[in-house]
């Protein structure tokens, strides 16, 4: 197997990426390991930069067209 450092999200659905963040939320917020909220924050920060836009627009965007 190659090895790889990133991996690309390019195939990756509106709904699916929504559900990994409520997943990866709601798993930080019950289980209080803030290594989950850590990483749906840092998804969320990239997607925004991407989109050039902030969280909770991002987030609306998303719910909206699920």
């Amino acid at each position: 197997m190659d090895e790889f450092a990133k991996i690309s999200i390019e195939e990756i659905s509106k709904g699916d990426m929504l559900m990994i963040i409520k997943a990866l939320e709601y798993t930080g917020e019950n289980t209080k390991i803030s290594s989950f909220i850590e990483l749906k924050d840092a998804i969320v920060q990239q997607l925004c930069l991407l989109s050039n836009t902030n969280e909770e627009e991002f987030i609306n965007y998303l719910e909206k067209n699920f």
